[in-house]
């Protein structure tokens, strides 16, 4: 059979560093008049924009690599993997080509079996652990984790949802219901929370709600809530407890190591389902295919998203062979989900990983990262905490290192500073959060927390503190 990603030319590794010479090109102070004229235009009928687009109104037309270019001409270091997303760089030669193919060829064909769709099971079911290869695909994380929802109470015939405090996964009934429903500006998410879903704490090292006489976090306190709290709490109908393995929107936060098999031992303990959101954290973003896999844990069911088709629309929700039957219960195939082009983008997106030795590359640059982050926590008085692992990563801003108050208003002004010297990178009130592609180097990602630093550096002295 002809290849399924179509005739491909060999793709260089270092296929996006001319590209990236001489980066940042700041010619006309950003958000230029082009940039300021595009968006004005475009918001008078666009609502609803992110907090990221609202705090510097950009507007770009070209990507290649780790390169962003801007309508004035302006060239930025991409740290946001266009928010998570662009993981292996902007139009990667092998998957654009091989969207391209089968834009060509055949764009949608419902859930039918195409060629594509086979090589991409069978991909998946190669680097996934052991077991989880019932699979059904769709076009945005909010559906991937509407479809596990839906599909763990046809598994367990309960209704009942636990989430962890701060974990995002998505913004629609149930999807928002398993998370923080008052966030920032935004008044609510909803009137209520869909009934059946509840919120417990989930641990964060530098913010713990329970601690040791030695003040590090105790999670065994955090399990011993999450049993009181599923026989107290609950109606005695939990179907599934629902984690993001690091929160992304949260803050770049992970949990202590012990965590994750822990929560395993108490839903074994309780037949409940380990429902793992690896939408934002897995494919790769911290040097692992699963997030969940640093800790050796395999979920019951998993959903994949974001950088799993490297910004073409494609997700993925997956669950254990042994319940496979229970999609077969619950209609899960969607109009787009597995279409050929999306299969092309996933497939060619795996294939890059192994090609390139992107993980080895995620791990040894990631942890040069964390390093360097960790100096600058000693150095500035605003750095409360930094965190991380790969290349999903966070740096806490405080106004006081005792009292760990968030420090939004300097969150803010780091993010537009570090903007303008031409970083392109992702606010998260207080905490800086940085996801750089997965293809780049020690050098690049350097480069950007230089930027960062100064902008930090500026904010310092615009507050006081030097």
């Amino acid at each position: 059979m002809q290849n399924v990603l179509g005739p491909q030319q060999p793709v260089n590794k270092d296929w996006w560093r001319l590209s990236a010479e001489g980066l940042p090109k700041i010619n006309t102070v950003p958000p230029g008049p082009k940039s300021q004229e595009m968006h004005a235009s475009t918001a008078r009928f666009m609502k609803g924009l992110s907090s990221q687009v609202k705090l510097f109104p950009v507007s770009f037309e070209e990507g290649y690599g780790v390169m962003l270019k801007d309508v004035d001409g302006n060239e930025y270091l991409d740290f946001s993997s266009g928010i998570y997303v662009t993981s292996l760089g902007h139009c990667h030669p092998k998957i654009s080509d091989a969207v391209a193919y089968w834009a060509k060829k055949l764009m949608n064909a419902h859930d039918f079996t195409t060629p594509v769709k086979e090589k991409l099971m069978e991909k998946m079911a190669d680097v996934l652990p052991p077991g989880l290869n019932a699979i059904q695909m769709y076009s945005d994380g909010t559906s991937a984790v509407e479809a596990a929802i839906r599909a763990a109470r046809a598994i367990t015939n309960k209704h009942e949802f636990i989430a962890g405090f701060r974990d995002f996964h998505g913004k629609s009934m149930a999807a928002v219901s398993c998370a923080q429903m008052i966030r920032g500006d935004v008044h609510s998410y909803g009137p209520t929370r869909a009934p059946g879903f509840y919120m417990v704490p989930k641990p964060d090292p530098y913010r713990p709600l329970w601690t040791k006489a030695d003040g590090t976090i105790d999670t065994d306190k955090y399990i011993s809530f999450y049993e009181q709290f599923i026989q107290e709490g609950t109606v005695g109908n939990l179907a599934a407890f629902v984690f993001e393995p690091a929160q992304g929107w949260g803050g770049s936060i992970f949990p202590p190591d012990d965590f994750y098999p822990k929560v395993k031992k108490l839903c074994e303990k309780y037949k409940v389902l380990f429902y793992d959101d690896e939408v934002l954290a897995g494919m790769g973003r911290t040097g692992e295919y699963l997030c969940m896999n640093h800790w050796d844990v395999v979920p019951d069911i998993i959903t994949l998203g974001k950088s799993f088709g490297n910004g073409f629309p494609v997700t993925a929700m997956v669950i254990k062979e042994e319940y496979a039957e229970a999609l077969e219960k619950i209609s899960a195939s969607s109009s787009y989900g597995g279409n050929p082009m999306a299969c092309a983008a996933a497939l060619a997106s795996i294939e890059v990983i192994e090609e390139e030795d992107i993980l080895e590359n995620v791990r040894t640059v990631g942890a040069a990262a964390m390093k360097r982050m960790e100096k600058m926590k000693e150095e500035h008085p605003i750095i409360g905490d930094v965190k991380g692992k790969g290349f999903l990563l966070g740096i806490e801003l405080v106004k006081d290192k005792n009292t760990k108050e968030p420090f939004d208003e300097a969150g803010k002004l780091v993010y537009q500073k570090a903007f303008k010297k031409g970083l392109a990178w992702i606010p998260a009130g207080h905490i800086l959060r940085m996801s750089p592609p997965l293809i780049m180097d020690e050098k690049h990602v350097m480069l950007g927390l230089d930027m960062i630093e100064d902008a930090i550096t500026e904010v310092e002295k615009e507050f006081g503190y030097q």
